[in-house]
């Protein structure tokens, strides 16, 4: 697996439509242009390996056509070079059936082994707890979360629920709602629809771009309003690397704790106990608290939620005794 492979909770398996400007175009430089995450070396070994689909069909020559409206599908997951072993790892399961499990994941747990970490992650505890999902793809993890985000992922159990999951994914008709403490005071909620993709002069961040990012959309709302920081609940409609963070950075108010996009922290007058908290949170304070979604088996729409862990609890309290909203 890909050390920088990314781990934000993003959709595994990546769709484009191809647009008219690059129809008749050559598959490798229609990937190249519309998965702008990718090198066009690695595109092309992918297409190869026959990881990308035209409309549902494997096409594993790289100079093969594209017309306008075909939809390529991706799958950017680097091939593991490396076994993954089980782990006997502590897991919180909200739900489990035979065909799904709903996990909480604690911040600081890594989703998947990467080169830098080849043990001690999510898919080793899986596989220990649910021995079955050796037999799906990455362990039956549908989506991703970055490892020092918190909160609820669904598990595929089988192969069949994993088809059923991924394609709902796909069809954003999963949903994925989260919360998260920002810098500054929103006075409403919103709508950031911005496309996303590689920063083009730091390729360990993501950057809103002007051309050639991706279709990117999350909905946002006020949970709770404090001096100089707001509470929010955020909702994805798109799963793009990086998204809530890149998004709520972009309108300028990063989450709190982000090193990678938040810069310095800002606020005046703050309480010494208030300032060295926020200064010394050490993760960015973005939580999945609710999904919902069709039951594979079933079709019953079903949901789960999980309240935020004890650290960001910890944070809300001191800006209700320290920082509480005025008027």
């Amino acid at each position: 697996m890909s050390a920088n492979a990314p781990d934000e909770d993003t959709e595994l398996l990546e769709t484009a439509e191809v647009p008219p400007d690059l129809d008749g175009t050559r598959l490798d430089a229609a990937c190249a242009r519309l998965f702008g995450d990718y090198s066009r070396s690695r595109l092309q070994s992918w297409i190869e390996a026959g990881r990308v689909r035209v409309d549902g069909e494997v096409v594993a020559r790289t100079r093969q056509p594209v017309h306008a409206g075909a939809v390529l599908t991706l799958d950017a997951e680097a091939a593991e070079t490396f076994t993954v072993e089980p782990q006997d790892l502590p897991l919180t399961v909200l739900h489990a059936d035979a065909d799904l499990a709903i996990i909480d994941k604690p911040p600081g747990l890594t989703v998947h082994p990467g080169a830098g970490q080849r043990d001690g992650t999510l898919q080793n505890a899986l596989l220990f707890h649910f021995p079955q999902t050796a037999a799906v793809p990455r362990a039956g993890i549908v989506h991703r979360l970055d490892k020092d985000t918190s909160g609820l992922l669904v598990v595929a159990l089988n192969l069949k629920a994993h088809a059923k999951l991924v394609a709902e994914l796909q069809a954003r008709e999963i949903r994925r709602e989260y919360e998260a403490l920002v810098q500054g005071e929103l006075i409403a909620g919103g709508t950031i629809d911005a496309p996303i993709g590689r920063h083009p002069r730091d390729r360990l961040r993501m950057a809103v771009l002007d051309h050639g990012g991706r279709e990117a959309v999350t909905h946002y709302r006020i949970e709770e309003r404090f001096s100089q920081f707001t509470r929010l609940r955020v909702r994805l409609e798109t799963g793009r690397t990086h998204q809530i963070r890149v998004h709520l950075a972009h309108i300028r108010h990063p989450i709190v704790g982000d090193a990678l996009y938040g810069g310095p922290l800002r606020g005046s007058g703050l309480d010494t106990a208030l300032r060295e908290a926020l200064r010394g949170f050490p993760r960015q304070a973005l939580h999945a608290r609710e999904l919902e979604l069709t039951h594979p088996r079933s079709g019953r729409r079903i949901g789960w939620s999980a309240e935020a862990p004890d650290d960001m609890q910890q944070l809300y309290a001191l800006l209700r005794r320290h920082a509480p909203r005025v008027g």
